[in-house]
């Protein structure tokens, strides 16, 4: 099937990731603002009022708690899906697109209950989620350093999971930098399971590092093949930046404009 290539992409921003480092709260979301970024991810609820007055979106916040105690085990079920069902009605009133999920650690779960009781979960929720328009996206961590026995670790189960729900709105969060870690091959991977992605975290390998030329994964031929998919969603940038915050946000926004056009 041919793909055709999109405009220039949103792109958003780890809140974590640039805050705390030298700049102060507005003056950093000024600054992406002027810049051209589309939204914050995972900004603290007590900054989502400075974060819209910025002309900003909250892209992304956790939908619930936690990302070690998570979907995979049933004792969590009950809890998390209110936890979700009150973020949609947040997500819903602030326009938050993505509510992200997490599998949880394994405590001895092999992959197929996990992913059973994921859905079992998820699939108690997902109608109010497509009512809100809100992505319950599941996000792909790696468990070999910075995640040590998280669930969720290869692209294709999260496939499997998205497929067994059935729901436009249980998606996953591919985070280009855990996945290259597990697995490598990403432009092929994205490429296979793009239709189930609501979100993308992007950060260089090894160390969380910019996205540059001084990391293994090459960007500018991962947002070629991005674009190339038909991906219309949000591009969010979750490295730690060297030196500078403001500047860290320029170079990676321009690289992933000037690679996507």
């Amino acid at each position: 099937m041919e793909m055709k290539k999109t405009e220039s992409p949103l792109q958003s921003f780890a809140w974590w990731c640039f805050a705390n480092r030298g700049v102060e709260d507005a003056e950093l979301l000024a600054q992406a603002s002027r810049i051209g970024y589309y939204g914050v991810d995972l900004p603290g609820e007590s900054l989502w009022p400075l974060v819209r007055d910025h002309g900003l979106k909250i892209v992304a916040v956790a939908g619930h708690q936690s990302i070690g105690a998570g979907l995979n085990h049933p004792a969590n079920a009950d809890r998390i899906a209110n936890e979700l069902e009150r973020r949609i009605e947040q997500a819903a009133e602030w326009k938050i697109p993505v509510l992200i999920c997490f599998a949880g650690n394994r405590h001895g779960m092999d992959d197929d209950s996990a992913l059973n009781q994921c859905a079992e979960t998820l699939s108690r929720v997902a109608p109010m989620a497509e009512a809100a328009g809100v992505a319950l996206a599941m996000e792909l961590l790696n468990s070999r350093v910075d995640h040590p026995a998280y669930q969720f670790d290869r692209l294709s189960w999260g496939v499997r999971l998205c497929e067994r729900v059935g729901s436009p709105a249980v998606k996953i969060l591919c985070d280009i930098y855990h996945m290259q870690i597990m697995e490598g091959d990403v432009i092929r991977r994205i490429q296979t399971a793009a239709s189930h992605i609501a979100h993308y975290h992007t950060a260089g390998n090894p160390g969380r590092g910019e996205p540059d030329d001084s990391q293994e994964l090459n960007y500018p031929a991962i947002y070629r093949a991005l674009s190339a998919t038909g991906y219309t969603g949000t591009i969010g940038h979750e490295f730690l930046p060297n030196g500078d915050p403001v500047a860290a946000l320029e170079r990676a926004h321009e690289c992933c404009r000037s690679a996507w056009g």
